[in-house]
């Protein structure tokens, strides 16, 4: 099975957050963006199908529900080249810590959990630089599920509503998302993703995290402002 194909050599370094939708990730990174600005290190946030070559595509074909899994695969794979090549590199060559909310590992467990073959996902991000941290934040789908309709409804996609899986959004959305969580949980040993129970405290999170990044700096030789 192909991972990266290879370790990179720039001077920055490359953290990234994994986990389904309501795991709290994305909180915990914006976090952990301000503690590093605020020591005083050249920090660069990415998010994942953010890059404006490929976005309105995207948009319009989910808009009327017509990506199948491969389609799915190719148009983020398309998003992801991009946004590696004209911001993750440059960042990193510039000494930047970059900090990537989802990276490779969203799209191998979620196209795979729409039945696209593994083989296929991993030649198609064979290209892909082997983070130096990466956070794997474990929530149950009911759980998830639970903390998004705190505010919204799931998404189509998001559901894996495509999947025919159920007629019920959220019955569907439960089914698919453990498809996908199935997948992070065999990547974890894997990759050596750092498993974080989602339900434990934001600031007990927090706390772990940058004890982890820490370990990092000091590894590469980054010095931090006390």
């Amino acid at each position: 099975m192909l991972r990266f194909s290879k370790k990179h050599n720039y001077s920055g370094l490359l953290i990234c957050v994994e986990g389904i939708d309501g795991s709290g990730k994305s909180t915990q990174l914006d976090l952990l963006y301000s503690w590093l600005k605020s020591k005083g290190l050249d920090v660069l946030l990415t998010q994942w199908n953010s890059s404006e070559l490929i976005a309105n595509t995207t948009k319009k074909a989910k808009k009327k529900n017509l990506l199948s899994g491969r389609t799915f695969s190719l148009l983020h794979a398309v998003d992801f080249a991009d946004r590696l090549e004209r911001t993750i590199k440059p960042a990193l060559k510039a000494g930047f810590i970059v900090l990537a909310d989802r990276y490779y590992y969203t799209a191998l467990a979620r196209d795979v959990a729409r039945n696209v073959e593994p083989d296929w996902v991993r030649k198609m991000y064979s290209f892909a630089i082997e983070p130096d941290l990466t956070f794997y934040f474990d929530i149950s789908p009911k759980d998830s599920l639970e903390r998004i309709c705190a505010n919204r409804q799931p998404k189509f996609y998001e559901a894996g509503m495509d999947m025919k899986l159920s007629n019920n959004p959220y019955k569907s959305y439960v089914l698919f998302q453990n498809r996908i969580v199935e997948q992070y949980n065999e990547m974890v040993e894997e990759f050596d993703l750092i498993k974080i129970d989602a339900l434990d405290s934001i600031h007990s999170k927090q706390s772990f995290i940058r004890e982890k990044v820490l370990e990092l700096l000091k590894k590469n030789k980054i010095k931090i402002e006390e």
